[in-house]
């Protein structure tokens, strides 16, 4: 399939949210958007029994709940192999302590990043941006244990203060972990270990001064940060528009009068 070169010149701009004349209890049918969505309902639904591990429910799944972040995690082994592969099974858990967390699938055979994770040695989880995705994405090969993907990255390694394994110094944002917990993922009906769920305490973070704003917080314009979506498919961020979380004390009235609206109607 012929695809256009990749578009350099996007850029990462703010908007207004979808429907901004939008209110309290408002149906989606009253949107222009929200009634043309609508209409896909007309075809149907196909409906999926997960007990039974049909080959389409790993794609499936994994083109549905996107986008992705995507750690890029560097560890050690015990005997010192390095290793650098990206986990699209991602996200932040908590604030306090700060605990983010990664999925290894063990299919086939289990992850040396799970295995390096449980070791005590810590391990970096680093996020890829647009400019160096083609070096992150090559260590995903499913190569030996005792392989380093670094060497087939071009990528750096960069010191950590707390933990053995270098972070990527390409990286703008980069946290230094302690294994929190490492929970194994039994299926069950067969009690076969089919992943593995790490728990990781940031223990120290390395954030690029560029990529900040005037509060203190990562800029997104600046970060360009990828997201996994299915298939051999990633994405970047474009249009990101802004919408305020509401407030109980600050709508309360407007949300009574709409919640009783909405038992009348």
């Amino acid at each position: 399939m012929s695809l256009p070169p990749f578009d350099h010149g996007a850029h990462t701009k703010y908007t207004e949210p979808p429907n901004v004349s939008w209110t309290l209890g408002q149906k989606i049918e009253n949107t222009e958007s929200g009634r043309k969505w609508l209409e896909g309902e007309e075809q149907g639904w196909q409906i999926i029994n997960t007990a039974e591990d049909t080959p389409q429910l790993y794609p499936l799944m994994t083109s549905a709940i996107v986008p992705r972040p995507v750690a890029f995690v560097s560890s050690v082994s015990e005997t010192g192999v390095e290793n650098l592969a990206p986990f699209s099974y991602f996200n932040t858990v908590t604030r306090n302590p700060p605990i983010v967390s990664f999925s290894c699938r063990n299919a086939p055979r289990v992850k040396d990043t799970a295995t390096n994770a449980k070791n005590g040695l810590g391990f970096t989880v680093n996020i890829i941006s647009e400019p160096f995705v083609e070096n992150a994405n090559v260590t995903a090969i499913d190569a030996p244990p005792d392989f380093d993907e670094w060497t087939i990255s071009g990528l750096t390694k960069a010191p950590s203060i707390h933990v053995k394994a270098p972070r990527v110094k390409e990286s703008a944002f980069s946290m230094e972990c302690d294994l929190f917990q490492a929970i194994d993922i039994a299926h069950p009906v067969s009690g076969e270990i089919t992943a593995t769920l790490i728990l990781a305490h940031v223990k120290y973070i390395h954030v690029r001064k560029d990529v900040l704003n005037e509060r203190g917080v990562v800029d997104i314009t600046k970060y360009k940060p990828i997201a996994r979506l299915g298939d051999i498919s990633y994405g970047r961020v474009g249009d990101v528009f802004r919408l305020p979380r509401p407030v109980w004390e600050q709508e309360r009235g407007k949300i009574e009068q709409a919640s009783e609206n909405s038992k009348r109607s």
